[in-house]
């Protein structure tokens, strides 16, 4: 088998996000305020309860399983639970098989660590069950609970844990992380691909490694036009160009446009709308036009999570930008 043969094989037998997992926390980009304090906590030998908030992609597991590789070494699986409450999220898991892992035996440290990802999807019976056992068992155990939102976290463990709050992580760091990773891979990615590759990823990494070994299937060279076929990320202008016209008083001709990416190029409405919200500000508008703009899509972004047409929904966005115009 030829080398590039034997290298494309490669690609489609490897999931990089796993592949290239940091595995400790010097290794995590873009959170160094974060990851300092962490590596304090462990070097002092006295880790807290941790909370863990912020949206997808952005390193909180990578940290939870960091932490416990240092501390624990080769046997940190031993001594490390993972638990994912959005699947297992009643109250008989926080009293059976925590509580189990807490009371079991364990030799040569002071304590285990129970990692609860997406825990503000526990119900609040589980979140006060869970709240008691974490005093009960605070001696020899210490919980890292990972959330999107921690408004939905109850009051009482929030108040036990240190807090660290991960944004969405910058352009520089996820673009960093693309080109080390296509240099190991051996793939040629050009300057517009990169960039194409951080917008669609809007702040998460697993998005963008995702999308580079995508686009790295279909091509050697991975640039602007692999990624946003690969992503079904509609193009910046493209949507400017659609509120632009919508802008201007041409609803028919925004509509077209807008019909064009749902169903020509396939693009959720809600990824329009996200879309939406992030770029708005980079659009050459008016403060007024962004300003209504927002108050717009915002509008349209409730109707959807409740339910509502997509396409209905964003058509009635641009008509109501259109009319204003007018």
């Amino acid at each position: 088998m030829s080398e590039a043969a034997e290298s494309e094989g490669s690609r489609g037998r490897e999931v990089w996000i796993e592949k290239y997992r940091p595995q400790t926390l010097e290794d995590v980009v873009g959170h160094e305020n974060i990851t300092e304090r962490l590596e304090h906590y462990i070097a002092k030998d006295d880790l807290p309860h941790l909370l863990f908030a912020g949206p997808a992609g952005v390193g909180k597991t990578t940290s939870a399983v960091a932490i416990a590789k240092s501390i624990y070494g080769e046997e940190w699986r031993e001594n490390f639970l993972e638990l994912n409450a959005s699947d297992q999220r009643g109250i008989d898991v926080v009293r059976d098989r925590i509580k189990n892992f807490a009371r079991s035996s364990f030799g040569g440290y002071d304590y285990r660590v129970i990692f609860l990802d997406e825990a503000d999807a526990l119900t609040n019976d589980a979140q006060s069950a869970l709240r008691r056992t974490m005093e009960q068992f605070s001696n020899n155990t210490r919980f890292i609970l990972s959330c999107n939102y921690s408004s939905r976290i109850i009051d009482p463990i929030q108040s036990r844990c240190a807090v660290f709050r991960f944004s969405p992580l910058g352009d520089d760091a996820i673009a960093q992380q693309v080109r080390i990773i296509a240099d190991a891979e051996g793939i040629e990615v050009t300057d517009d691909g990169v960039d194409a590759l951080v917008y669609a990823a809007g702040g998460d990494m697993r998005k963008a490694i995702n999308g580079l070994q995508a686009a790295a299937v279909l091509d050697e060279t991975v640039d602007e036009d692999a990624v946003f076929a690969i992503t079904s990320t509609a193009r910046p202008e493209d949507i400017k160009e659609m509120v632009q016209m919508a802008l201007d008083g041409e609803f028919t001709a925004s509509r077209a446009r807008l019909e064009s990416l749902l169903v020509d190029s396939g693009i959720a409405g809600g990824d329009i709308i996200d879309q939406l919200h992030r770029s708005v500000w980079e659009f050459d508008l008016t403060e007024r036009q962004a300003v209504r703009l927002m108050e717009r899509v915002g509008e349209a972004d409730y109707r959807i999570t409740a339910g509502a047409n997509e396409q209905v929904q964003l058509e009635a966005l641009l008509a109501s930008l259109a009319l204003n115009e007018e």
